[in-house]
C-alpha cells in the first residue's frame, strides 16, 4: 500500500513540476529523478519515466523526448550510488545536471541543427549554457529543499524515538 501511494505522490509531484509554468529548463524533475531512486529505490524509475511519458503526452512529444528520457533514465540508475552522505547527494545532483545538459544536447547536436562538424558541436554546447544554468540552478535549488525536508524528518524521528524510550523506562 505504501508503494501506491509514493507512487501517486511521486507522480503527482514530478506532472505538477513540468506543467506549471517555468523558464525553461528550470523544473524540479532532474533532482527529483536523482532523489526519489537514491532514496526509495529503483523500483520507482518505472513511475518516473511513466509521468514523463504521461506529461509528454500533454506537453507534446518532440524529436529529443528520447534524449530527454534517457537522461532521466540514466540519472535514475546511477544515483543510488550518492545516497550516503550529504555532500556525495549534492555532487550527485550536480552530475545529474550535467548528464542531462550532455546527453539532451547530443541529441540536438545529432538533429543536424548546427552542422555535424567539431564547429557545430562546439556551437551547440556552447549555446546551450544559458540552459545548463537554468537546469543546474533549479536542481541544487530543489535538493536543498529535499535535503532540508530530510533533515527535518530524520530530527523529528530521533525525537520521537528518544521521548518513546524515555516512556517505556517510566
Amino acid at each position: 500500500m505504501n508503494y501506491l501511494k509514493f507512487s501517486i505522490g511521486i507522480f503527482l509531484v514530478l506532472s505538477a513540476s513540468r506543467f506549471l509554468p517555468h523558464p525553461p529548463n528550470y523544473t524540479a524533475v532532474i533532482a527529483l529523478s536523482f532523489y526519489i531512486p537514491a532514496f526509495l529505490g529503483r523500483k520507482y524509475i518505472p513511475l518516473i519515466m511513466f509521468s514523463f511519458l504521461f506529461t509528454d503526452f500533454f506537453i507534446g512529444f518532440h524529436k529529443l523526448t528520447f534524449f530527454t528520457w534517457g537522461s532521466v533514465l540514466l540519472i535514475g540508475l546511477f544515483s543510488v550510488h550518492f545516497k550516503k552522505k550529504l555532500i556525495m547527494r549534492f555532487l550527485g545532483a550536480v552530475l545529474a545536471a550535467v548528464v542531462f545538459f550532455i546527453v539532451t544536447n547530443l541529441g540536438v547536436w545529432l538533429s543536424g541543427q548546427y552542422g555535424y562538424s567539431l564547429q557545430g558541436f562546439v556551437k551547440c554546447y556552447f549555446l546551450a549554457l544559458p540552459f545548463f544554468n537554468n537546469t543546474l540552478t533549479s536542481t541544487l535549488i530543489t535538493a536543498s529543499i529535499i535535503e532540508a525536508f530530510l533533515l527535518c524528518f530524520s530530527t523529528l524521528k530521533f525525537y520521537l524515538v528518544k521521548k518513546n524510550s524515555l516512556h517505556k523506562r517510566s
